[in-house]
């Protein structure tokens, strides 16, 4: 038995000797590990030295399989090079070299994950002297870049366990990333009560990996404002990488522990009239919270908002948000108080109107009652004429009366204003208001429109008469605010004068309208408006019918044309043209009341009648039936 111990032992040196070369002094040398990304070329190297020399060795190349098993893969001697058939490699392997320089290098192609083995190269010098060298291939993949997906629900604080926050997944990587869980910037440790990480791996039949890491932690309040991301760490050539997921933010809700109550809308003051809007937050966010504002008379309304249009000051209070939670309970409240301002109406005194007489000093007054500070001014005709709540009118007249209107206003609130008015009356005759032209020329037939503006209090009574004594029926009459207007139309025929007579109980006042009648030669009749403009003069006119001077000029013309007619027809007596002076002639016509000429002429200072022939001779008027002058042939 111990025999047989002693031989094993020398065998198991043996061997040692044989892989270390010892016997022939072969001496191997290749590095640990070679390094290469999935699908490039990898080298392996084989470098020997043998006290023998070169000549004449074998060189094999083998891989350990998984569970120790050395297979051959490549076989060299002097004479020969065999790749060994139905590997793994057969197909993307190749051998460089020939020992004779002491460096054997075997190359693989397009190297897999599956390719991560150790490769071993044997040396048997002549004198069967053997040496052996390892090196183990290491295979790289860049994984795909990672991706995070967060949980899209809301985690309520008040959870008992931790909740699931997000998944970070990394595929394709070899060999295996490293995921790393972050709040912050700072890594999240695996704790059981409050953080869990939850990985999952799985492998590819390219044996390349995939790996996914689920995060679940307890969340606080201030995880609202956490940002939560991975990191993965992977494997190159030489060392290590790292990359990271997008940020991600989830969702905590958080019971309130106070309640903020606000008016929304208007902004700034509130006045009566105004639509308001009051607005309820807590500073939680559980969805299991309901809100209720109550107003100061009890009324309340659910949810966060309550709107009140057209508002009064009886509107102004406390109002009150409660927040509940539906869950526990638990209540807690806020509450704003909310003021209504006001303006009330103007009161002006005297009230309405005031009757004043002329020279009489007058003062009046305007307030309205309001929450805010006021001003208050007076206008007249659209001009500022006072500012206070005093209005003082001195030694009064016409020109001082008429309405009055106090505006009060609040400077502090836009729009904020009321106002009243009050209408002063000065007692005095009637006054015609000055027009620009009372002298007027109108076309024959045209028809002139007069008006009279009177001013007076009591309002006067108008009446419109002519110079003739006769009354024109009034075209309309209206009461204005400083007294009265009338209108009348005249339709011209003749000169004529139009007089416009305004009386009350403290007076009398009275203007002439004079108006000249004209011819136009060419323009048609027309109607002609007399206010206070001015009316225009046409430059040539002609008197009509009805006017001295036309008469005068008329008789002029008829004297005129009978002068040429006796003068014509004594010229064609003496030519002989006229039967009696150039022989007897038959007369073939009937005699006609043209064969006897017979003027009579009429002055305006006599009623004596001349009659004359043909001739030229006077005839009396009682002669005038029986001194006909006959013409016969």
């Amino acid at each position: 038995m111990a025999a047989r111990d002693t031989a094993s032992l020398l065998v198991g040196f043996l061997v040692l000797f044989h892989t270390w070369g010892v016997w022939a002094n072969v001496e191997v040398n290749m590095e640990d590990r070679v390094e290469v990304f999935r699908g490039e070329t990898a080298h392996i190297t084989c470098l020997f030295t043998s006290s023998d020399g070169v000549g004449g060795m074998v060189i094999q190349w083998f891989y350990v399989k998984p569970p120790g098993e050395k297979q051959k893969i490549y076989y060299q001697d002097t004479t020969m090079k065999v790749v060994d058939q139905g590997t793994q490699f057969t197909k993307r392997m190749s051998v460089n070299g020939t020992g004779a320089t002491g460096e054997i290098v075997l190359t693989i192609s397009d190297v897999q994950p599956v390719d991560e083995l150790e490769f071993i190269c044997l040396i048997k010098g002549l004198t069967d002297g053997t040496g052996e060298g390892r090196t183990k291939l290491k295979v790289f993949e860049t994984p795909e870049h990672p991706t995070i997906e967060g949980v899209q629900t809301g985690i309520s604080v008040n959870e008992d366990s931790p909740s699931k926050i997000g998944i970070c997944e990394v595929k394709n990587g070899f060999p295996r990333p490293n995921i790393t869980w972050y709040r912050n910037n700072t890594p999240l440790r695996a704790d059981q009560d409050v953080v869990k990480v939850v990985p999952s791996i799985t492998t590819e039949s390219t044996k390349l990996v995939s790996v996914r890491s689920e995060l679940s932690m307890k969340v606080t309040k201030e995880d609202k404002d956490n940002l939560f991301y991975c990191e993965i760490t992977y494997f190159v050539p030489g060392g290590t990488k790292m990359t990271e997921t997008n940020r991600i933010n989830i969702t905590v809700y958080y019971p309130s522990t106070a309640v903020s109550v606000w008016v929304e809308s208007p902004k700034g003051k509130i006045k009566e009239g105004d639509s308001i809007e009051i607005r309820c937050e807590g500073n939680g966010n559980m969805p299991s919270s309901i809100f209720k504002i109550s107003e100061k008379d009890g009324d309340s309304v659910e949810g966060n908002t309550l709107v009140r249009h057209n508002v009064t000051r009886l509107q102004s209070g406390v109002y009150e948000c409660t927040s509940t939670d539906t869950d526990t309970f638990d209540e807690i409240s806020g509450n704003t108080t909310v003021f209504v301002n006001y303006l009330d109406p103007a009161v002006v005194m005297p009230k309405d109107t005031v009757v004043v007489a002329q020279g009489e000093d007058l003062t009046a007054t305007c307030n309205a009652l309001s929450s805010l500070q006021t001003r208050t001014a007076w206008i007249k005709n659209g001009v500022e004429i006072s500012v206070g709540h005093s209005l003082i009118l001195k030694d009064n007249t016409f020109e001082t009366a008429g309405t009055y209107m106090c505006v009060v206003t609040v400077p502090e609130i836009e729009g904020m204003e009321t106002n009243g008015t009050l209408t002063v009356y000065v007692q005095g005759p009637p006054d015609i208001l000055e027009l620009d032209n009372t002298e007027i020329d109108a076309s024959y037939d045209e028809t002139v429109i007069l008006s009279c503006n009177v001013r007076g209090f009591p309002a006067p009574s108008i009446v419109w008469t002519t110079s003739d004594g006769k009354n024109l029926e009034t075209t309309s009459q209206m009461k204005t605010e400083e007294g009265v207007r009338s209108v009348v139309s005249v339709t011209v025929t003749t000169d004529i004068i139009a007089f416009c007579n305004a009386s009350n109980e403290f007076g009398t006042d009275a203007v002439a309208f004079n108006i000249t009648a004209i011819i136009h030669t060419t323009t048609p009749a027309t109607t002609t408006t007399i206010s206070s403009a001015t009316a225009e003069t046409p430059p040539e006119k002609v008197k009509p019918p009805g006017g001295r001077g036309f008469i005068i000029a008329v008789i002029i013309i008829c004297m005129l044309l009978l002068a040429i007619l006796g003068s014509v027809l004594y010229f064609l007596y003496k030519k002989g043209k006229i039967c009696g002076r150039s022989g007897k002639q038959d007369l073939t016509k009937e005699k006609s009341s043209k064969d006897n000429i017979v003027v009579e002429m009429k002055s305006d200072n006599t009623e004596e009648a001349v009659l004359l022939g043909v001739n030229g001779e006077k005839q009396l008027p009682n002669d005038q039936s029986s001194k006909y002058l006959d013409v016969q042939k």
